[in-house]
């Protein structure tokens, strides 16, 4: 049952400022409600589309939270929660400006509860991805802070609590044992008088180098972009880098309040990507400047940053770190990346970074974007494990964006050189299930080996052997993969990669969920994630050949448990 806010009014005459004595038809500037937080979550109800206004959580005099909203005035689209729980038992004021009662009855139907709506059904939504992240309710988009800490996986990312599109960022937290299963833990740092939370990195201050350290659990500390101007309480602010930190566990989070910890320096510098360098004992920072512009700085104790070099390259959302060679790990190499997942492969001395290679493209996807790479993982376990964002809309739905799978990636040598090579990480074997393999079989023109299979979710490797053939591939629920023998080039829904045919053979491996197909080749050397909505009344397979027999080595085919059930 609701338990409406009215009904914890603290104030007479409905709770309005002293323009509340107007005639109720006419447009109010604002208008505010007061109450006693008792519950977890305030209910706000959105419709896309309509006209945003600010809203601010005032608690003792100073605005706790503030962000702007399409309010519905009735009919939502959906329903979207402020998390309350943190200040329980505190008086608060809730106002929002550009208040009008023919237009905005969605602030008056705010109510406070301990579950939001839609809750029941969360996870089950027609079009949720039931094998990536999805924040449960508004947009996300860049993976951030991404850290591993006393086995858990932290992943923040730059989120909308509150629409579904892009728009108050702020950090989302959520955690997993295993990179395949997710809790949300509610938003960890949010907007403030400095700016919108931008993109950032997490570490654990293994040595408490910045002083933070408490108790007995190490430090997570994380970096992001104070984006100044970006908010109402930012007003004049620019751009700068922050810090807030938890001694808990990623649970609870405290905003350093020397914020911020490095300046202003030109444009929209964001994105600071920190790493521990253990050669120099000190940490580095890449940061982007602007004008495709990489810069690096060091510190002792993540509070002051010193500038060391600087390297023109690419936009935005920098990553660096080391990959060894073949597996050699007397032999590594250092990566940089951008946004885009474009990479250069060179040397860095804690402080300059020095090409050996040109620009590298690491997809050939439709909606790859701003990936990071996990800090922290133990030696024990070794690997590079990379989650990017996925720019897949999701109409009609209550949420917006996704991630992709966690891969792996390995760094091997080539004919043109280095390159790196993604894989699923193997923690997808946990979601296999009805397994069924075929061996050597010639596959002719109008025979399909996977007829009479059904099903939404599949893990599917093949190896084959393409060279009597001249196009083969697989029909995922209506949607063709095909790999062009003469071309040696594999094909999906608009988009080519090259695949090189290796003694006759080429290795297929596809991951398929509700919104994307994402394709690997041989072993990872490509990788094509594909941002496509599958037809809900489309659940066959189908493997093909034309122009020839291809043969058919291995097909191991898995239908996927849901990580949401």
């Amino acid at each position: 049952m609701k338990e409406t806010l009215l009904g914890t009014l603290l104030v007479t005459l409905g709770c309005l400022t002293a323009v509340s004595a107007q005639d109720d038809a006419a447009p109010i500037a604002e208008k505010s409600r007061q109450f006693v937080l008792q519950k977890k979550y305030l209910n706000l109800p959105v419709k896309n589309g309509a006209k945003k206004r600010y809203i601010h959580l005032i608690i003792d005099g100073k605005i706790v939270r503030e962000f702007d909203i399409e309010l519905a005035h009735e009919n939502p689209d959906f329903w979207v929660f402020l998390e309350i729980g943190a200040f329980k038992g505190k008086k608060a004021t809730l106002r929002v400006d550009k208040y009008d009662p023919a237009g905005t009855k969605g602030f008056d139907s705010a109510y406070q509860a301990d579950t939001y709506i839609g809750e029941e059904d969360v996870y089950r939504e027609k079009l949720r991805p039931q094998l990536h992240f999805t924040s449960r309710r508004g947009w996300n988009n860049d993976s951030n802070g991404m850290v591993y800490y006393d086995g858990e996986y932290h992943l923040f990312y730059q989120h909308n609590p509150y629409g579904w599109n892009w728009g108050n960022m702020t950090w989302g937290h959520a955690i997993s044992e295993d990179m395949i299963h997710w809790t949300e833990l509610g938003d960890a740092i949010h907007p403030d008088r400095l700016g919108t939370i931008f993109s950032g990195s997490a570490v654990v201050d293994v040595n408490n180098t910045a002083g933070f350290q408490t108790g007995d659990e190490k430090v997570i500390v994380c970096i992001y972009t104070s984006a100044g101007g970006r908010n109402p309480m930012s007003k004049g602010q620019p751009f700068t880098q922050s810090i807030a930190y938890s001694n808990d566990r990623g649970r609870t989070w405290t905003v350093y309040e020397g914020n911020p910890v490095l300046g202003h320096i030109n444009g929209g510098n964001r994105d600071p990507k920190v790493i521990w360098h253990t050669p120099t004992g000190q940490w580095v920072m890449a940061l982007y400047l602007d004008d495709r512009v990489m810069a690096f700085f060091t510190s002792k104790d993540l509070k002051s940053w010193e500038l060391q070099s600087k390297i023109k390259c690419f936009h935005e959302c920098p990553e660096l770190f080391t990959l060894p060679v073949d597996g050699d790990k007397s032999n590594e190499k250092w990566i940089l990346y951008g946004g885009s997942g474009e990479y250069l492969i060179g040397h860095f001395d804690g402080k300059e970074f020095k090409s050996e290679s040109d620009a590298i493209r690491f997809h050939h996807g439709n909606c790859f974007y701003a990936s990071q790479t996990f800090t922290n993982i133990p030696k024990s376990d070794g690997r590079r494990i990379q989650i990017a964002w996925g720019r897949v809309k999701m109409p009609d739905m209550p949420f917006n964006q996704m991630m992709l799978f966690p891969v792996t990636l390995t760094l091997h040598t080539t004919e043109e050189g280095p390159r790196m090579f993604a894989e699923p990480v193997r923690e997808i074997e946990g979601l296999h299930k009805h397994p069924r393999q075929w061996k050597n079989k010639t596959l002719k023109a109008g025979d399909n080996l996977l007829s009479g299979l059904s099903g939404e979710l599949f893990h599917i490797r093949a190896k084959l052997r393409v060279d009597g053939a001249r196009e083969t591939g697989f029909v995922i629920r209506d949607i063709p993969v095909v790999y062009n023998v003469e071309k040696q080039q594999l094909s999906c829904q608009g988009k080519t990669a090259p695949l090189k045919i290796v003694d006759g053979r080429i290795r297929l491996e596809l991951l398929v969920d509700r919104t994307s197909i994402e394709i690997f080749g041989n072993d990872g050397r490509m990788y094509m994630p594909m941002g496509v909505i599958l037809a809900d009344n489309s659940k066959s397979l189908e493997i093909f050949t034309k122009g020839g027999a291809t043969e058919v080595e291995s097909l191991d085919v898995y239908e996927l448990r849901s990580a949401w059930r």
